[in-house]
């Protein structure tokens, strides 16, 4: 949806083609590569993407402009008054603005009016509403659990925690460079184009031309397709192996299984351009479904939890709890509508006190039916059913036999517990609570931020585009051995020498 309407505005490709074009680039190198193809892409697509991201970064705050420059701007923008802002959007003379419809002028529930400030009821209703959806896609995502099976037992926790801190650099950086430079600039920018995810292409092309569209072009393109491709992959497991497996052919073999993924990954693709286009004719942009997916999704969180953690969750508390859960959020978020905005319609509907109230019932409500379930009727699930799920195809390349080692699988839970809850600690509460004294920030607390955004943002780029490479570094070279024939060749394993499946 999002892909679209940039696709759109910087080519002026008609929005319903683009919702089915971009899935079609995705579903070729899906449906031929499978996972392993995912795999490659993300890393090739991701490199780019944060090349183009510290080339942004650089241009705002380093070559065109400073972090002074930006300051002072953003304070002028939010001193303006609404007749100062009328003159600022004119064109042949004749006002076109709107109260509302531009960043100009004070904000509201901000200090001050500021840009420059943490202390801002707006933002906070919409972190609370970004916490509560992006728990709901990373547990309902089956993406997520799909690659972590698929990575090394051992280091998976690594690679999360640290995916997770390279990732933050996008929203950060670029909503530090880009987005406030949007602002800053003054840019004709409605608040219905900023939700449908077109700051950065109209700053990016403002600042480097037809360069800068392209750039974004690419950028987005990467990142829909490396996304998409991953959905794709997950969405054909579940078919193939939760449900065609499991209920129509159990004794289907590999070759049946991937027939299945590939014919999968077509439908869903052309599904997800439908499922564009009846939005964009519904009138939804990408921010509205943005803020609406916890209120959707997110009932889903804590039973999901639950049953991975605690061995008295009741499985049919868990179903109801997350069924139970989505109703509550969605008569919560239809009620508020109606009673702040005395009507229900699309624009009512995505505000942030509607969608506050019904992701906080969504996450709250679901937790405690599962809660009440599980404590009137407890399980006591001892978990040996999950080491006994079999594997259909004994593939252990680049697993090592400490991989399987319930010592080091022990040290790697306590490792990501103690570092997960620390950096979690940090970035959501402590890191705030201490930007709350600053008030509205002044030049220097202003470029402080601005440096960690830049340092954040390169180190990202190099972590992410060198530890694979040094990581890989023995496949390259076993590779590289293979395709040159300068290494022995290996002895044959013997039939009765085979190891044994291993089940995970």
């Amino acid at each position: 949806l999002g892909g679209a309407a940039t696709v759109n505005a910087l080519t002026g490709m008609d929005i319903n083609l683009a919702s089915f074009l971009i899935p079609w680039g995705v579903i070729l190198y899906t449906a031929a590569g499978g996972l392993k193809a995912t795999f490659l892409a993300s890393y090739i697509h991701t490199a780019i993407i944060f090349i183009v991201l510290v080339i942004s970064v650089y241009t705002v705050y380093v070559k065109n402009f400073s972090t002074d420059f930006i300051y002072e701007n953003l304070q002028r923008v939010s001193s303006y008054s609404e007749a100062q802002c009328s003159n600022m959007f004119q064109s042949d003379g004749v006002s076109f603005y709107e109260k509302g419809t531009y960043s100009c002028g004070p904000v509201a529930d901000n200090r001050d009016g500021s840009y420059l400030t943490m202390l801002s009821g707006g933002g906070l209703q919409f972190g609370i509403i970004n916490i509560v959806g992006n728990f709901g896609t990373v547990f309902v995502d089956q993406s997520y659990w799909q690659s972590a099976i698929a990575a090394k037992p051992a280091s998976t926790h690594k690679g999360y925690l640290l995916g997770g801190l390279v990732w933050f650099t996008i929203p950060f950086a670029l909503a530090t460079s880009l987005g406030l430079a949007g602002v800053a600039l003054q840019l004709p920018i409605t608040s219905g184009e900023a939700g449908a995810g077109l700051v950065p292409p109209a700053v990016a092309t403002h600042l480097f031309g037809e360069g800068g569209a392209v750039m974004m072009a690419i950028m987005l393109f990467m990142a829909i397709t490396s996304t998409g491709s991953a959905e794709g992959i997950a969405v054909s497991s579940l078919v193939a192996y939760d449900i065609y497996k499991t209920y129509i052919n159990p004794e289907a073999d590999g070759p049946k299984i991937l027939l299945v993924s590939k014919v999968v990954i077509v439908v869903f693709g052309l599904c997800m351009g439908v499922l564009s286009v009846a939005l964009h004719y519904m009138g939804l942009n990408l921010g509205w479904v943005y803020m609406f997916m916890g209120t959707a999704i997110g009932s889903a969180v804590v039973p999901l939890w639950n049953l991975l953690m605690w061995k008295d969750a009741n499985a049919l508390g868990a179903v109801v709890g997350a069924w139970g859960g989505m109703l509550l959020a969605l008569c919560t978020w239809l009620i508020v509508a109606s009673a702040q905005s005395g009507e229900i319609t699309v624009d009512t509907l995505g505000k942030l006190e509607p969608n506050l109230a019904g992701n906080i019932v969504a996450i709250v409500s679901s937790g405690l039916i599962h809660v009440v379930f599980s404590l009137a009727k407890p399980q006591n699930y001892d978990f040996k059913s999950m080491g006994e799920i079999k594997m259909l195809e004994n593939d252990q390349s680049g697993l090592a036999e400490e991989d399987y080692q319930e010592s080091v699988l022990a040290s790697a839970k306590m490792w990501i517990q103690k570092w997960g809850w620390a950096f979690t600690i940090i970035m959501v509460i402590i890191w705030p609570l201490l930007s709350l004294p600053a008030g509205v920030f002044s030049k220097d607390y202003w470029s402080m931020w601005v440096f960690i955004s830049i340092a954040w943002a390169f180190v990202a780029t190099f972590v992410i585009i060198w530890l694979p490479l040094y990581e890989s570094a023995d496949t390259f070279k076993g590779i590289f051995v293979a395709m040159t024939g300068m290494g022995s060749k290996a002895e044959p394993v013997a039939k009765d020498q085979e190891q044994p499946a291993v089940t995970l």
